[in-house]
């Protein structure tokens, strides 16, 4: 096994100082830590001795062997938007006087991954975050592949971020050199490795050899995770999602489906996401395809990219916000298009188009608004306020016989506060005028005041 390529260096513990533990798991920890020369943070990661996810066919297969890998494809797939490593370290981690261990010395990603990032904001991101970190990975995978690499473990978690919330490919334990470098008509590329919410149908065959398709179909799942603001299948177990995902099912498109036509670029974008998970891995697009798609949506929106950076970061830097300062799902629309729209699900999508062109700037008011005002206010953010308000059931029973029990009942049953707040704009709120509205608008101050002052009310 060759060892790690030496433009790097190797970096002993008498150099590291202020270690801090920011992940573990199976395969071993790393460690948050300063370098005393270099002056600022980085990342080691450190194997648990005898943990061998890859290359355990070798007789005297060790954790050092698993870094030297790792290592070594890390330098080969070197780019911006993958994860850089600094050097090799050799030492003694915290808790471990006895023995020497060895670690891969790496660019420390302030703002974690996009896994974390959706847990801290409890949801999706701005549009044009979301798709530049769409197009992002995009580039670091056709990077990868380029160099006849797979990752083989392409989920949230190993999107890491940047300060600035940019996007590096990381954790390649699981990958492998692609035998089609090799003359080989299959890019077999030796074992089943990764999240099983993120495997294609095939690879759950015991006789299955990972090829670069099985990376385009997580890609694939992934661009529903950074849409969606979260997981897949979150409740269910790998016996299920091994039964059900060969059998055709996939996450679910609804909410994203609803929006593809008035979010300019997404529904290119769900078409490039359905065609990546598609069945056969033959029919899914090559990320020189999916980088043809992802840049084109990403130019549309990179005017909003400054603005959704900062939304974001003002977010986690007040992280006991109700919700978020931007809107998922929520397109402007005109009138027309408004009262063109029938359905229950498409009628919540109403104007916006009169609000102030300074909305972006919130400042707190000092006038009082009269029930009219607020009235106005309820009607005029009914699309925001449907996929946003969280205390439905409470804001509910403070509106009290304004709500009759049989639309009481309505609301209860529905299993998404959306649902539920359909209902309830549907019924009591449309039909109870301005009364209503005013003692909702009262209501939803008091339990989500922060959505409230960013709406202007």
């Amino acid at each position: 096994m060759a060892l790690p390529s030496q433009k790097t260096e190797l970096v002993c513990g008498t150099s590291l100082e202020k270690w801090e533990l920011v992940g573990s798991g199976g395969f071993g920890h790393v460690y948050k830590t300063r370098h005393k020369d270099w002056g600022f943070d980085v990342a080691i990661k450190i194997l648990n001795e005898g943990v061998c996810p890859f290359n355990s066919y070798l007789p005297h297969s060790s954790s050092f062997t698993k870094l030297c890998d790792e290592a070594n494809h890390m330098d080969k797939a070197s780019c911006e938007f993958v994860l850089r490593r600094y050097g090799t370290y050799q030492g003694y981690p915290p808790g471990n006087t006895t023995s020497v261990q060895h670690g891969i010395v790496m660019e420390f990603m302030g703002r974690g991954s996009v896994q974390s990032l959706q847990e801290e904001v409890s949801g999706p991101l701005p549009w044009p975050l979301a798709f530049r970190l769409a197009h992002q990975v995009a580039l670091g995978m056709t990077f990868l592949h380029s160099k006849n690499l797979m990752h083989g473990d392409l989920k949230p978690s190993n999107v890491l971020l940047t300060m600035d919330l940019n996007a590096k490919l990381a954790d390649f334990g699981l990958s492998r050199v692609s035998t089609s470098a090799l003359n080989s008509n299959r890019e077999t590329t030796g074992e089943i490795g990764g999240s099983y919410k993120y495997m294609p149908p095939e690879a759950f065959k015991a006789s299955y050899e990972p090829v670069r398709a099985f990376d385009r179909y997580s890609y694939g799942i992934l661009l529903w995770s950074i849409l969606r603001g979260k997981e897949p299948y979150p409740t269910a177990s790998y016996a299920l999602v091994e039964l059900r995902i060969p059998e055709g099912d996939r996450p679910c498109c609804e909410e994203i489906d609803k929006m593809k036509l008035m979010v300019d670029g997404l529904e290119e974008l769900v078409d490039l996401m359905k065609r990546c998970w598609d069945g056969s891995p033959f029919k899914r697009p090559t990320f020189q395809g999916c980088l043809e798609v992802t840049e084109n949506v990403l130019t549309k929106h990179e005017k909003g990219i400054h603005k959704a950076v900062l939304d974001v970061s003002t977010r986690l830097e007040s992280p006991n916000s109700n919700q978020p300062s931007w809107a998922f799902n929520v397109p402007l629309q005109t009138p027309e298009q408004s009262e063109s729209n029938d359905t229950v699900d498409n009628k919540m999508i109403l104007t916006k188009t009169k609000r102030s062109s300074t909305q972006n700037s919130v400042s707190v008011s000092t006038k009082i608004m009269s029930d009219e005002d607020k009235a106005k206010f309820v009607e005029n953010n009914r699309a925001e306020l449907i996929q946003r308000v969280i205390e439905v059931m409470a804001i509910t029973e403070e509106l009290g016989d304004m709500v009759n029990p049989e639309a009481y009942s309505c609301v209860e049953a529905k299993a998404t506060t959306q649902a539920q707040m359909r209902v309830l704009y549907s019924g009591p709120i449309r039909s109870g005028g301005v009364v209503v509205k005013a003692a909702f608008y009262n209501a939803l101050k008091k339990h989500h005041p922060e959505l409230v002052k960013r709406l202007g009310g």
